[in-house]
C-alpha cells in the first residue's frame, strides 16, 4: 500500500519519501510504471534504514555530479535510480526483489 500526497508544485512527476509518494499530478496515482519505480525506492529506503539512504543518495549524486558535471547524468547515475529505472517495467519485481540488490547496480 503507498500513501500519495499530491503536491501541485513538485519539479519532478514522483517522489518516494517513506512511506509516502509524492506526485505531481492525481492522475499519476494510477501511473503503473511511475508509482512501481517509486516503490522500489520504498524497499531500498527500508533495507537502509530511511535516514541512511538519503544521505547515501546524496553522497552517491554528488560523487556522480562531480564525475559527470552534469546534474541530469549524475541523477540516472546514481545506484538506487539505476535498479529504479532498470526494473520499473516489471510489475512484479517487487515480489521476488533479494535484499540490497541495488549493490549489483553499483558495477554497472
Amino acid at each position: 500500500m503507498a500513501w500519495f500526497i499530491v503536491v501541485p508544485k513538485l519539479r519532478v512527476s514522483a517522489m518516494a519519501i517513506y512511506p509516502f509518494i509524492l506526485v505531481q499530478k492525481t492522475a499519476y496515482k494510477t501511473e503503473a510504471i511511475l508509482v512501481n519505480h517509486e516503490k522500489i525506492h520504498h524497499r531500498q529506503q527500508l533495507e537502509l534504514l530511511i535516514v541512511p539512504f538519503y544521505l547515501f543518495y546524496l553522497i552517491n549524486y554528488l560523487y556522480n555530479l562531480l564525475k559527470y558535471r552534469k546534474h541530469h547524468v549524475a541523477y540516472l547515475n546514481i545506484v538506487f535510480e539505476k535498479e529504479a529505472f532498470a526494473q520499473q517495467h516489471n510489475l512484479a519485481y517487487l515480489n521476488s526483489r533479494k535484499l540490497f540488490s541495488w549493490i549489483k547496480y553499483a558495477r554497472r
